[in-house]
């Protein structure tokens, strides 16, 4: 049996919609604009891509895009497309993998609107990277949290703080009680703030902090740059005791990914910065499901999924299916299960809502404002937004929850 990928698309199409599809698929597979000596009847049957299923789901008054052709007196369809490729054309490899099924096949006049929605892989790409190495049983054992989210910030301002400031910023988080802290992804190893001097500061601030109270607060160094600084890096915050890693991924690319990945001996958080130039436009780029699935396999342990009633252009129903979608098994031996990651304008409203549509507290929930803004400050932060998962938890409505519990009283009070 031939082993095939397969991989959905959302198409918009003034066209036959199975001729339109079946351009792209020649286009990502065995043909061209114009037959070709050699592609024969044989090679087709080998190299072509399929069309496996193909669904006319609704109609478009105009079309989404621009440079579309469209032929005289022809409805734009919206249509769901199933598209299949032999292993064989690319072999167990993720940058041709993301060539083939996200490659030139968006530019295509044929279509005004073209959207990955989802890939299946045979296991041998199961077999041919690492995938998350620690995942959500890794975290959570390095981070000593069970049984409820890591409750988590971010280091702000985002720039502008040297080492030592980046630290004493670190120490008061350590002791209100945060089970995590990141840098923001604009900072990585500026003049101001240099990558060495800051992991040594902070690691200096976290080891102590451990040894003082046996709770070891994971940060995750922002180490993105080119391959070989990344893997020096790394090893530096392996050797000062540090427990997390984060790469910018869209900036690294796939195969910085994939070689952080391997040589990663810490869990490797992965910040999805830039995503919206890829899925903002409902009609182009990639759906998160499908997006997120080459990452985790290429070592990715956490994945940023954004968070209910963000500060952005998402809607909660696109980061719940996200999350899900971390959460969802890839393949039958490997799971390769990442950690999500819930950001952005998150406080103590959210967690209900959150944990009523994904069902789990396997997930990273990072809050700024929602601690370091706590009138009773960033201990009382962290502390109310551990009482607001409790209660979601429990199924208790905050107001209830907060009759007893004075942090999340005044977070709810509108003083956070």
């Amino acid at each position: 049996m031939v082993e095939r990928i397969e991989a959905d698309y959302l198409v918009e199409t003034a066209h036959d919609p199975r001729v339109a599809v079946e351009v792209m698929a020649g286009e990502q597979s065995s043909g061209t604009f114009v037959p070709v000596p050699g592609e024969t009847p044989e090679l087709k049957e080998r190299s072509a891509a399929r069309i496996e299923a193909l669904e006319i789901v609704g109609e478009r008054a105009e079309p989404s895009l621009p440079g579309a052709s469209h032929p005289d007196g022809r409805r734009i369809l919206l249509a769901r497309a199933t598209l299949s490729w032999p292993l064989a054309n690319m072999g167990p490899s993720l940058p041709n993998l993301m060539a083939t099924v996200a490659g030139n096949l968006f530019e295509l006049k044929q279509f005004s609107g073209l959207r990955l929605l989802d890939i299946r892989l045979p296991a041998a790409f199961a077999a041919a990277y690492p995938g998350p190495k620690f995942g959500i049983e890794g975290t959570r054992r390095l981070a000593g949290v069970e049984g409820r989210p890591l409750i988590g910030t971010i280091v702000k301002p985002s720039v502008g703080f040297s080492p030592a400031e980046t630290a004493d910023l670190v120490r008061l988080l350590a002791e209100a009680g945060i089970d995590f802290v990141k840098d923001d992804e604009l900072q990585a190893d500026g003049l101001h703030c240099p990558f060495d001097e800051r992991v040594r500061a902070v690691m200096r601030v976290v080891n102590d902090h451990a040894d003082r109270s046996g709770k070891k607060v994971m940060f995750a160094f922002n180490l993105s740059g080119e391959i070989d600084e990344m893997r020096r890096r790394h090893d530096l915050v392996l050797a000062e005791g540090g427990t997390c890693v984060m790469a910018s991924i869209n900036a690294v690319g796939l195969s910085g990914m994939i070689a952080l990945g391997r040589h990663s001996e810490l869990p490797i958080h992965a910040h999805r910065n830039g995503w919206g130039a890829l899925s903002r436009a409902p009609a182009l780029g990639f759906s998160y499901v499908a997006f997120q699935k080459f990452w985790r396999l290429a070592g990715a342990d956490h994945m940023h999924v954004n968070g209910l009633a963000n500060k952005f252009a998402e809607s909660d129903e696109s980061v719940i299916a996200s999350a899900r979608a971390c959460l969802t098994p890839m393949f039958a031996d490997k799971p390769c299960i990442a950690m999500p990651v819930f950001s952005s304008g998150q406080t103590v409203r959210q967690p209900p809502a959150t944990f009523a549509a994904l069902g789990s507290t396997d997930l990273i929930y990072a809050a700024g404002g929602g601690i370091m803004a706590h009138p009773d400050g960033p201990a009382a932060g962290v502390e109310s937004l551990r009482q607001s998962w409790a209660a979601a938890m429990a199924g208790i409505p905050l107001e209830t929850h907060a009759r007893d519990h004075a942090a999340l009283a005044a977070a709810l009070g509108g003083r956070s």
